[in-house]
């Protein structure tokens, strides 16, 4: 069993260990090239979003002050800009689990993980530093992907959300909890099971708050359960619907009726109880996966 000894040698204090382990996660990140491909298929994401965006206000444009009453531009934008946020999303916790998925069990078996938590590094110190990278790029890319259609919808077709920042934080923070989650879930299983559960996991969310929006509809109380339950337990869905919620709150009309039920999930409102719960949560994760790591023979 390998312990968490330091045996000679300068130890790094806490904070520098951690900074190492995410400095090295995100060298090996590019060494593999895996952020070169985020990249450029980020660019082909946006261009396609843009060419997108501008054929969708020239079809809509006609509609504008119609005898319907329908705010045809609102209607266009919060759908697109919505669309945006579930595809930034998507994108983000793929790039999370990726970042994550083999930290523990998959350095462990490819011998990377022993020598660095023996000497110098401990194992809260390594969990951690993994975490902290995948957080950060993955929050920053899905904050940034988000923003950057709210300003090409913007430019193109002169429509903004009311508030782009609440909503792009929740998105950031959905992301953040996907890293904690596909971290917790590296501790017991290779790369490949974890990633395949952690997307798994994070689809059953999207799945419960679409039930949740049917169930609004309908209205039916058991869907509304069920989606209440999945967003408390699988708090990063509930993060996407609260963050559908800000986007389209103040569309006015026929037009802010229809988008409520949003793309691929209805928004919800949570309650104020909903951003220190996830704080909670991602608190509780990284304990649990802490402990765990602390158990585990390498």
């Amino acid at each position: 069993m390998t312990r968490d000894a330091h045996p000679g040698g300068a130890v790094p204090g806490a904070i520098p260990g951690i900074l190492i382990v995410a400095r090295h996660a995100l060298q090996e990140a590019l060494r593999r090239r895996v952020l070169v491909v985020v990249l450029v298929l980020t660019v082909a994401f946006g261009g396609l979003y843009a060419w997108g965006c501008s054929a969708l206000f020239d079809d809509v444009s006609g509609f504008q002050n119609s005898s319907t009453g329908l705010d045809a531009k609102a209607l266009a934008g919060s759908t697109i800009v919505g669309l945006a946020m579930f595809g930034g999303l998507f994108l983000g916790v793929v790039l999370a689990t990726f970042l994550t998925a083999g930290a523990v069990r998959g350095d462990a078996e490819s011998g990377l993980l022993q020598p660095l938590v023996v000497r110098p590094l401990g194992r809260a110190q390594y969990l951690l530093g993994r975490f902290l990278a995948a957080a950060v790029v993955s929050g920053l890319y899905v904050l940034v992907v988000y923003l950057g259609a709210v300003l090409v919808t913007g430019a193109i077709g002169h429509w903004w959300p009311e508030h782009p920042f609440a909503s792009g934080f929740r998105l950031a923070g959905a992301a953040v909890l996907i890293a904690a989650l596909s971290l917790l879930g590296s501790v017991f299983l290779g790369a490949t099971a974890n990633g395949i559960l952690v997307l798994m996991t994070y689809g059953a969310g999207l799945l419960a708050g679409l039930l949740g929006a049917i169930g609004d509809a309908i209205p039916s109380p058991t869907l509304q359960h069920i989606a209440s339950v999945g967003s408390w337990a699988l708090p990063y869905e509930a993060l996407y619907r609260d963050a559908l919620r800000l986007l389209v709150r103040d569309v006015p009309g026929v037009a802010g009726a229809i988008v409520q039920l949003g793309p691929l999930g209805g928004s919800h409102d949570a309650g104020p109880l909903l951003v220190p719960w996830c704080v909670l949560y991602l608190v509780v994760v990284l304990a649990v996966a802490a402990w765990a790591f602390r158990r585990r023979d390498l």
